[in-house]
């Protein structure tokens, strides 16, 4: 692996672990050369279906853009990277699974807005306005609304199930 720092090839690995759910594997590396440390992540490469776009156009999923819109709907939350990388492998497990060849951009829309909402209501809320596009204040509201009467993500966090796990 190439020193992102000094251009060097020789690294060597530090500390390797898990990441998101056991999709990732995430290593710490240190250069011989400058001696800098940088991280790296690891995956299997998956064929991913080819997204269908609201103008009839089809493309190749794209993992950068899903994690930009992500990104950006999360920007200066108080939520974790590991949090963020799970939610994208939970996208990207559900795409895998459903099997299809081509599949429509609204689907992975709907799947964002379900990670976002379970991860920070305001970037549900940012996400949804621009995915959602609303028409009015009102229905801008109404989605509001419904995130009232709904626990926070950290509520759900802290909440103890009453039904025994076993």
């Amino acid at each position: 692996m190439r020193c992102p720092f000094c251009g060097a090839m020789d690294t060597k690995v530090v500390d390797s672990r898990l990441a998101s759910e056991g999709d990732l594997v995430r290593r710490r590396r240190e250069c011989n050369e400058c001696g800098e440390r940088f991280t790296t992540y690891e995956q299997a490469e998956l064929v991913l279906p080819r997204v269908i776009k609201g103008n009839g156009n089809r493309e190749p999923f794209q993992e950068e853009k899903l994690r930009a819109g992500v990104l950006r709907a999360l920007e200066k939350r108080p939520v974790e990277m590991d949090s963020i990388e799970t939610a994208i492998a939970h996208i990207k497990r559900d795409l895998l699974a459903r099997g299809e060849r081509e599949i429509d951009s609204r689907y992975i829309g709907d799947l964002v807005m379900h990670e976002l909402r379970e991860l920070d209501h305001i970037a549900y809320i940012r996400f949804a306005s621009v995915y959602m596009s609303f028409e009015d204040i009102n229905s801008f509201r109404e989605v509001i609304d419904r995130l009232e009467k709904e626990p926070t993500p950290e509520m759900r966090k802290n909440q103890i199930s009453l039904l025994s796990e076993e």
